[in-house]
C-alpha cells in the first residue's frame, strides 16, 4: 500500500449497539474498495474483521480490528469496534486513535441505548461524526422513523444528506440530497430520481441546505435572499458543520446487500477531517501534527498472538516510525528496538519501511512496551494523553484444572491482562483464590477461554469466595497451660491473655505486660507467634480474626520443661479460649455503589436493591440520568452486573468500591458458619 501524507489519510471508527451491522459494513466496504474479492458473513464466521475464533463462534466483535483500505486517492483506516458492552475497551481504543465515528444504526430497531453511549464517547472525544442507518433492507426497515427518533435523542442537527429508495425488499438504493442524484444497485449506477419521490427529495433538501446556510453569516444572507446556494458552496459550508459538530449528516443503505456502501466512503473521504486537521495534545501543548516533527506514537492495543508474540499496535501522531530502529518508551524510560512495521488488515499482516504521521501500523515482539505507552524520541520525549479504560465491576475466581496448569496459569494471566486493560487480576490472600475482574461475564467468559487456545492453559470459573472475617465484641481473660510429663523433659508453658476489641479496620495487635518475670522474656516472642497463628483463623467458620488487641499479663514456666514451642501453643490456645467466650461475630465486606441510569428505571433499580440487603443513601440527577447511591454486602452484590444489566436493558451502568467491614446479621451468619462446618466435614472425610 502506498505511503499517504496528514491530508489524504482518514481514521474513523464503527460504533454501534450490538448486532446493528458494523462488521457488514466493513466487510462490505472492503469488497466495494478492491482490498478483498468476495463478502465474507458474520454467521459463516467468514469476515476480514472478525478473524478472531472466540469472535466466529459467538458470531460477535470482541477485538478492535483495524482496517486499512484505499478510495478515491484518499486511504482510510476503517476501525471496526464491539458492540457488546462487555468489550468497551476496545471501544475506548478505537474512538481515541481516530478524528470521526461512523455511528451505525439499525433502520427496523432504530437508535437503542447502546447507539447513546458510543454517541455520548464519540462527542466526550469531539470527534466529527456521521449516522449509516443500516439493514433498510431488513423487515420493518424505517428511515423516516429512524430518524425521527435519532433527533429525538441526539438532536435536530442530525440530518439526512440522503434518502433512501424504497425499503425491505424493495431497497434498490439511495438518492443524494445535495446532488439530487439517484444512486441504486451493486455496483452503484447513477439513476434518474423516482417520480413518487421528488416531493420529500425537495422537502428535504430544503431543510438540509437551510441548516447548512444557517452556519455561515455570508450563505444566510445569500439563502435569505433567495439566491441560489452553488453545490460547492453548500459542500464546503457542510463539511465545516461536520468538523465542528453542528451538522451530524445520516446517511442509508445495507452491509448485506452492499448498497450506498460507495456513497458512505465518498462522505468519510469528502467530509471527514484529516489528521491535519486535527490538533494533537502533546504533552501540556496542543500542537499541528507534522511529519517532520520529532517522532509522537501512542500505543492503543495489544494482542497476545502464540504464533508472532506479543503485536503492538500504534497511531502516529508526529514524524515518521520507522522499520528497524531504535524508539524511547516514555512511559517506562527505556529504550525499544523496533524491526519490521507492518499495516494490519484484520489478521493479515503487510511489510511496510515506516508509518507516516496520521497513520497506523504495528510491529511485533517489543518487550517493555504495553498499551497506553508512548514511543517517541530520546532525545525529544513526549507523552501522549492515555487511553481512559473504565474499571472492573465483575469478578471471578480462576482454578487451574490439573496441577500442570498451575504453573503456566500465573504468567498466561499476566499475558491476558496486558492484552485487554479492562482486565485486572489478583490475588485475594484471606481466600487463596486468584480473581479476574472486567466489564462483564462474557469478557471474563471469553478470557478463560483465550486462556485453553492461546497458552494451553484449562481453568474453571467460579463465583469468588467473600473475604469474611471474624471479630469479637467484648473483653475478656483467658487462661491457657499446656503440660505434657513423658519420661525426660516434659512440655511446659502457660499464659493469661486478656482479649479486647478495636475500632473497625484498625487491625490486630499483639501487646504484654508482663512483671515479675512470670513469662521470660526469651518465650514472649513465641506466644506473640501461636497469637498470630490464631489470627490467621478464627473460631467460628475459621475466617481470618480482625481488629483484636490481645495482650499477654501473666503466666508460669517450668525451668527445665518450658520451651518456646510450648509458649506458642499456649498462646495459640489461650486466644482460641477467651475468642469463644468473647461473644465473637462475623462480619462482611460493605461495598459502596453507584448506580448511573435513567429515571425511568430508577424505582425497579432501588426495589432490587432493597432485595440485596442495600442501604440507599441517596439519589442525584447527572446528565439526563439518575445516580443511585447506596451501600450493598458484596455477598449480595457479586453478579450485580449481570443484574443490572438484566433489569435495565443494559441502559445502567455502576461503579463498586470497597467501604468497610460491618457485623453480618446474625440468621445469615448462622447459615454460613453451618456451611462452612458442612465443608469441613466433607474434606475430612476426603482426608
Amino acid at each position: 500500500m502506498a505511503q499517504y501524507g496528514l491530508a489524504n489519510i482518514r481514521n474513523t471508527v464503527l460504533l454501534s449497539h450490538a448486532n446493528a451491522g458494523k462488521t457488514s459494513i466493513a466487510e462490505a466496504v472492503l469488497f466495494t474498495a478492491g482490498v478483498i474479492n468476495r463478502l465474507g458473513k458474520v454467521e459463516d464466521g467468514s469476515t476480514t474483521s472478525d478473524y478472531d475464533p472466540d469472535e466466529q463462534k459467538r458470531r460477535i466483535s470482541i477485538n478492535l480490528s483495524v482496517l486499512p483500505l484505499t478510495w478515491k486517492d484518499t486511504k482510510i483506516n476503517l476501525l471496526d469496534s464491539p458492540g457488546y458492552f462487555d468489550f468497551v475497551g476496545e471501544v475506548k481504543a478505537g474512538i481515541r486513535v481516530c478524528e470521526s465515528a461512523i455511528i451505525i444504526v439499525d433502520a427496523a430497531s432504530g437508535a437503542e441505548f447502546g447507539t447513546e453511549q458510543v454517541w455520548g464517547f464519540a462527542g466526550d472525544a469531539k470527534l466529527a461524526r456521521l449516522i449509516f442507518v443500516n439493514k433498510m433492507d431488513r423487515e420493518n426497515a424505517d428511515f423516516l422513523r429512524t430518524v425521527e427518533g435519532i433527533q429525538a435523542k441526539f438532536g435536530s442537527k442530525c440530518l439526512p444528506v440522503q434518502i433512501p429508495i424504497g425499503a425491505h425488499t424493495d431497497f434498490k438504493g439511495v438518492i443524494d440530497l445535495l446532488t439530487k442524484k439517484a444512486y441504486t444497485g451493486t455496483p452503484a449506477k447513477e439513476s434518474p430520481v423516482p417520480a413518487e419521490l421528488e416531493k420529500q427529495v425537495g422537502a428535504q433538501r430544503e431543510k438540509l441546505v437551510e441548516a447548512i446556510a444557517e452556519n455561515d453569516d455570508k450563505l444566510l444572507e445569500k439563502y435569505l435572499g433567495g439566491e441560489e446556494l452553488t453545490l460547492e458552496e453548500l459542500k464546503a459550508n457542510l463539511r465545516k458543520a461536520i468538523l465542528t459538530g453542528k451538522i451530524t449528516p445520516v446517511l442509508a443503505g445495507s452491509g448485506l446487500q452492499n448498497i450506498g456502501i460507495s456513497q458512505l466512503m465518498d462522505t468519510v473521504c469528502e467530509f471527514l477531517p484529516a489528521p491535519k486537521e486535527v490538533k494533537v495534545q502533546v504533552g501540556n501543548d496542543l500542537v499541528e501534527p507534522k511529519e517532520d516533527a520529532p517522532l509522537a506514537a501512542l500505543v492503543f492495543k495489544t494482542s497476545a498472538d502464540p504464533y508472532v508474540g506479543k503485536l503492538t499496535y500504534f497511531r502516529v501522531y508526529n514524524g515518521v516510525f520507522e522499520s528497524n530502529s531504535q524508539v524511547w518508551n516514555s512511559h517506562h524510560n527505556s529504550s525499544e528496538r523496533i524491526g519490521q512495521l507492518f499495516l494490519m488488515r484484520g489478521k493479515t499482516q503487510e511489510a511496510v519501511p515506516q508509518v507516516r504521521a496520521g497513520d497506523i501500523g504495528v510491529v511485533a515482539k517489543l518487550t517493555q512496551t504495553s498499551t497506553n505507552d508512548t514511543l517517541c524520541k530520546q532525545d525529544k520525549p513526549v507523552k501522549l494523553a492515555p487511553i481512559v479504560f473504565p474499571k472492573p465491576v465483575f469478578s471471578l475466581a480462576v482454578h487451574p484444572k490439573t496441577k500442570a496448569d498451575i504453573d503456566k496459569m500465573g504468567s498466561s494471566l499476566a499475558r491476558l491482562v496486558e492484552e485487554d486493560p479492562t482486565l485486572h487480576m489478583r490475588r485475594e490472600m484471606d481466600t487463596a483464590e486468584t480473581i479476574i475482574s472486567g466489564i462483564g461475564e462474557t469478557q471474563i467468559a471469553v478470557a478463560g477461554e483465550k486462556l485453553q487456545r492461546k497458552f494451553g492453559v484449562g481453568v474453571e470459573l467460579s463465583t469468588p469466595k467473600v473475604p469474611f472475617k471474624e471479630t469479637i465484641t467484648q473483653k475478656t481473660e483467658a487462661e491457657y497451660k499446656h503440660k505434657k510429663q513423658s519420661g525426660g523433659h516434659g512440655q511446659y508453658g502457660h499464659v493469661f491473655l486478656e482479649l479486647e476489641p478495636k475500632p473497625r479496620g484498625t487491625g490486630n495487635e499483639f501487646a504484654e505486660r508482663v512483671v515479675g518475670g512470670t513469662v521470660p522474656r526469651n518465650f514472649i516472642p513465641a506466644v506473640e507467634k501461636g497469637v498470630n497463628e490464631a489470627f490467621a483463623e478464627g473460631t467460628l467458620a475459621r475466617f481470618p480474626v480482625v481488629d483484636v488487641r490481645a495482650t499477654l499479663f501473666d503466666g508460669s514456666f517450668h525451668p527445665v520443661d518450658s520451651s518456646e514451642i510450648c509458649f506458642k501453643i499456649a498462646g495459640a490456645g489461650a486466644f482460641k479460649k477467651g475468642f469463644a467466650n468473647a461473644h465473637p461475630i462475623l462480619i462482611e465486606p460493605i461495598m459502596d455503589l453507584k448506580v448511573t441510569a435513567p429515571g425511568d428505571l430508577t424505582g425497579d433499580i432501588i426495589s432490587d436493591l432493597n432485595t440485596k440487603r442495600a442501604r440507599v443513601l441517596g439519589m442525584n440527577p447527572e446528565g439526563g440520568n439518575n445516580v443511585i447511591e447506596a451501600e450493598v454486602p458484596l455477598a449480595e452484590a457479586q453478579h450485580y452486573a449481570i443484574d443490572l444489566k438484566s433489569k435495565t436493558q443494559g441502559r445502567g451502568t455502576f461503579t463498586m468500591e470497597f467501604k468497610r467491614y460491618e457485623e453480618m446479621p446474625a440468621h445469615i451468619s448462622q447459615k454460613i458458619i453451618a456451611e462452612k462446618q458442612k465443608e469441613q466435614e466433607v474434606a475430612k472425610e476426603e482426608k
